[in-house]
Order: structure tokens, then C-alpha cells, then sequence
């Protein structure tokens, strides 16, 4: 195992990267992603890395180069983030509905208008039912791991479906953090050489992704469904094996003091590790406060999130993004889904902060926490609040 390495969370991406083998890379830049494909960029033209590197015209180009390259039987990494995810979002639908393996890293970015390059989930919210498996992460160790696991996973045969990984814009993505790096000899036994089972042969022609008439389209959707709902159990043994070769383990749902807390937070991506420490401060004065931080976004991790809560009087939940005219926070949206019909299940508060790279600070989620609380006991009907919105 490699020493620690002070090192931009993007560059790494390019070095995990790198350490995949990947075969082709296809790539546009935008903020906040672009040192991760500059990074690639220099990767294949020093020789580093041995792939085809393919600088395209747009996010619509990219993606849709990704799909030729993974029906050959490559191995296909991209990167996007706000707007360049919009302007592939039709394409985006083409490689899940194809079953065809890729990993593509998210810089989460909000979106217009007003412009803005810095990182909330509105992104993210926009493609949750593209049919992409999609995994978050907190900082860029989990980041560099979780894009190992996300090749593996998405070219398991079980699987075939491509995977995101979102980090947080700016937050994360350009931070410099102490990550390490497995040797290339430990990814390789972890990660075998991509076998896709149909691949494209000029001898044995096929039509891929043709017209499809009502009297099958809705049959060839519940297949859809039914294989990423599949997908998470790979996807738990992945992490499973990755935790046994490398000593980090990853799980759906991931709890922090929440077992035996009365009131739970419930965050995802990096502002978790800030709310992890006001949780610690909470509790120092007293407080039975625990989080709950939501690491698989898709599938949805339904049973998991209900053993995570079933025990709390309050779940508070803290979303980037805003579903307008809607319930609030998408990610409340589908929580409360999760629990609805349960026997014994908490009081949900929704919270939406952290719009357009605001930060949330410590005094910040003890604000909501506290203010979470008083809506539960007041009993509020109240769809959601926003955190932090001078008024």
C-alpha cells in the first residue's frame, strides 16, 4: 500500500482513473469538473495511461461517444457537472435503457438562472430516473474508492449498467486532501479486464437501441427495473470485498451516533463531515442527536433506510436542491416515501439549505436541528423550510 498523498480531490480522480485502465475517455470541461479530464488529458498524452482520449464539441457529444466506445467492450470513464449533465441528459438515458458499463464522476453543480458554477444537488435531483446507478461520497478518499468500486461494479455481468459518482463542487472537488492510493498490482486483483458479454463485431452485425412500439416498450422499462433494484446487492458485496482487500468499508445508509438518538439528522455528500462535528457538539452538551448519511442514492436503499430511523422520535432531513412547486427537498420526497405505512415510524422535517455552494456551518446545522425539533413538537404541517434565506 502507497503512502498518504496530499492531492486536489480531481487530480485524483484522474489517478483512480488511471489505476482502473480505463480505454477510453471522452470529455468536455466545465466547471466545477475540469481538472479531472485536464488531468486525463495529460495522463494519455504523456503515455501514463493507455487510452484513447476523445475532446468532443459538447456534454451531448461526450456521452454519446461513451456509448459507441462502451458497445465495443471498453472501459469508459467521463466526467460533467451542472449544466454539461443538462445538455447530456438525453443521451444519458440511451446507456442505462443499453445496459452498457461506464463510470462518469459528478462536480455537483447548481443550475441556471441565475449562472452559477458553485455546488448544491439541483444537478443531481434532474437525472435521479435516468436508470444510472448513482453512489455519493464525502471526501476524496471515499471519492478515489468509490470510482474503483463503480468500474467493478458496473461491468459486473449481473449489473451492465453505468454508474455516477457525485462529489460536491468546489466543497470537495477542489479541495486538497490526504488520500491514499492503492498499488496498481492491488486494483488489478480487485478490478479484472472488462469482459462485456455483446460487444459490437463488424462479423455478427446487430441494431442497438432501435424503435421500440408500445407492445413491448413497457415490458423492455419493468426489465429496466427490475436490474438496477438487482444491482444492489452487487453493489453491497463490492464494498464488501473492497473493505476486505483495503481496510474501507462502504455501506447504502451509513449511521454516525445514531443508534441510540432520539432526534437524527439525515445528510448526504461532503457536508456530512461537517455535520458529523456538530452532531459531536451537540451531544457534548447533552443532546440525544445522531446522523444518518445517505451514500447510494439509486437504487434507492429503502429497507436500509428504515432500519437506520425506525428507532428516532425526529428525523430531519437536509436537502441541496429544491423541487419547485413540490414537497421541497427531493431527497425528503423519497424518505418519506420509504416510511410511509410503517407502524412505528419518526416525525420527518424537511429542511432545503446549502443552495448554490452556501455553505452550512456548525452553528448552522445546530440551527436546524434546533429548529427541527420545535416544527416536530409543535407539530407543524409545514411541507419544508428553507435554512439560511434572508426574508
Amino acid at each position: 500500500m502507497a503512502d498518504k498523498v496530499g492531492i486536489e480531490v480531481s487530480v485524483a480522480i484522474g489517478d483512480a482513473v488511471k489505476l482502473a485502465r480505463a480505454d477510453v475517455v471522452a470529455a468536455y470541461p466545465i466547471t466545477p469538473q475540469t481538472h479531472i479530464v485536464e488531468h486525463l488529458a495529460e495522463l494519455v498524452a504523456s503515455g501514463e495511461l493507455d487510452a484513447a482520449y476523445i475532446p468532443v464539441e459538447s456534454e451531448h457529444s461526450a456521452m454519446s461517444a461513451c456509448l459507441g466506445a462502451a458497445a465495443t467492450g471498453a472501459r469508459v470513464f467521463t466526467a460533467t457537472a451542472g449544466q454539461g449533465l443538462e445538455l447530456m441528459h438525453e443521451v444519458v438515458y440511451v446507456a442505462s435503457s443499453m445496459q452498457l458499463p461506464m463510470v462518469m464522476t459528478v462536480a455537483n453543480r447548481a443550475l441556471s438562472a441565475p449562472l452559477s458554477v458553485w455546488g448544491d444537488h439541483s444537478d443531481v435531483m434532474s437525472v435521479r430516473d435516468v436508470g444510472w446507478i448513482q453512489i455519493f461520497t464525502e471526501n476524496g478518499q471515499e471519492v478515489v474508492d468509490n470510482v474503483l468500486c463503480a468500474f467493478r461494479i458496473a461491468e459486473d455481468r449481473r449489473v451492465l449498467l453505468p454508474v455516477m459518482v457525485h462529489l460536491d463542487g468546489f466543497h470537495l472537488s477542489h479541495m486538497i486532501e490526504p488520500i491514499l492510493f492503492p498499488e496498481q498490482a492491488e486494483v488489478d486483483r480487485f478490478l479484472p479486464p472488462n469482459q462485456y458479454p455483446f460487444p459490437l463485431d463488424t462479423a455478427k452485425p446487430v441494431t442497438m437501441g432501435a424503435f421500440a412500439p408500445p407492445v413491448i416498450y413497457s415490458e423492455t422499462k419493468k426489465a429496466q427495473e427490475v436490474n438496477i433494484r438487482a444491482s444492489q446487492e452487487v453493489i453491497i458485496e463490492c464494498w464488501r470485498e473492497f473493505g476486505d482487500a483495503f481496510g474501507r468499508y462502504y455501506s447504502p445508509v451509513e449511521g454516525y451516533h445514531s443508534e441510540d438518538a432520539r432526534v437524527l439528522l439525515l445528510t448526504m455528500g461532503s457536508f456530512s463531515e461537517t455535520a458529523m462535528t456538530a452532531i459531536d457538539r451537540m451531544r457534548d452538551d447533552g443532546k440525544s442527536v445522531g446522523l444518518v448519511r445517505l451514500r447510494l442514492w439509486r437504487p434507492f436503499p429503502f429497507e436500509e433506510i428504515r432500519r437506520a430511523v425506525k428507532e428516532a422520535e425526529v428525523l430531519i432531513v437536509v436537502d441541496r436542491a429544491l423541487s419547485f412547486g413540490g414537497p421541497g427537498g427531493p431527497v425528503c420526497s423519497e424518505v418519506r416515501s420509504a416510511l410511509y405505512g410503517e407502524a412505528k415510524r419518526p416525525k420527518v422535517v424537511s429542511f432545503v439549505g446549502g443552495l448554490g455552494g452556501r455553505d452550512i456551518s456548525l452553528d448552522g446545522f445546530e440551527a436546524i436541528v434546533s429548529r427541527g425539533m420545535e416544527i416536530a413538537e409543535t407539530g407543524s404541517e409545514r411541507e419544508f423550510e428553507m435554512f439560511g434565506v434572508r426574508e
